[in-house]
């Protein structure tokens, strides 16, 4: 059996275990409350900036309905676990996929328009690129380039990626896409000249339909001196296929 000697001495180790965790609770608490106070993203911490969606109740619930409806077409049952609120998710994500239709992309760029005189070119390339084909609505995804020569005044370089986004976000073909980004750019900052080239792949030609996965699109749209000047137009080809970065 145990003497009295090791009993005492399992007490005291055991008190001191107890001790040292409760110090170590409490540390962690401390821990927990400072990252708390200085704003580590923990929930009901205000750090100066806050993300809402908003999303219309009636469109929502109109729209969820008819992918319920959708479901039981393709032999579905909308009532299991799994599907309970997938038609309501569905509804959201379209809503997302075309918010391109609620921005007017001249006001994105009048939105940061300075007088400047710089007149060389101006390119912002490799701009991610989501849009729905309208064909089948299934996405096609890619890059954009955009590139154009200022005449007196100049916008912010996000705006250009934001006038891609405004664009690409709604039912689309590329073709498209690629003159409304040109044109809208044309007349809202009215440059010297403007250039886009969008390359692309098109899941409605890669997972269904002819089914060829590697498979790439590219699209280009020029005005003004990526016109009129041969030169022009092949430094910003050249440029866009550099790897400067």
């Amino acid at each position: 059996g145990m003497n009295l000697s090791n009993i005492l001495n399992m007490r005291v180790f055991t008190a001191i275990a107890s001790k040292l965790k409760k110090q170590k609770i409490t540390r962690l608490n401390i821990m927990a409350d400072k990252d708390q106070s200085e704003g580590c993203g923990t929930k009901g911490t205000n750090n100066g900036y806050r993300k809402i969606e908003k999303w219309d109740e009636g469109s929502i619930t109109e729209l969820a309905s008819i992918y319920k409806r959708v479901l039981t077409l393709i032999g579905e049952d909308p009532e299991r676990e799994g599907l309970l609120k997938t038609p309501e998710r569905v509804a959201k994500s379209i809503h997302f996929l075309t918010m391109g239709y609620s921005i007017n992309p001249c006001d994105i760029i009048n939105s940061a328009k300075f007088k400047e005189e710089y007149k060389q070119m101006v390119i912002v390339k490799d701009i991610d690129l989501y849009s729905m084909c309208e064909h089948h609505m299934l996405p096609f995804f890619g890059k954009a380039h955009v590139a154009y020569i200022p005449d007196g005044y100049i916008t912010g370089l996000s705006k250009i990626a934001r006038v891609v986004e405004a664009f690409s976000r709604r039912l689309q073909v590329q073709e498209r896409l690629t003159t409304q980004i040109r044109n809208c750019i044309q007349e809202c900052l009215n440059p010297l000249g403007v250039a886009v080239v969008i390359e692309a792949q098109h899941m409605c030609m890669q997972i269904r339909g002819v089914q060829k996965q590697n498979s790439v699109t590219t699209t280009s749209a020029f005005t003004g001196i990526f016109l009129e000047h041969l030169n022009t137009r092949e430094e910003f080809v050249h440029l866009i296929g550099s790897k400067l970065h």
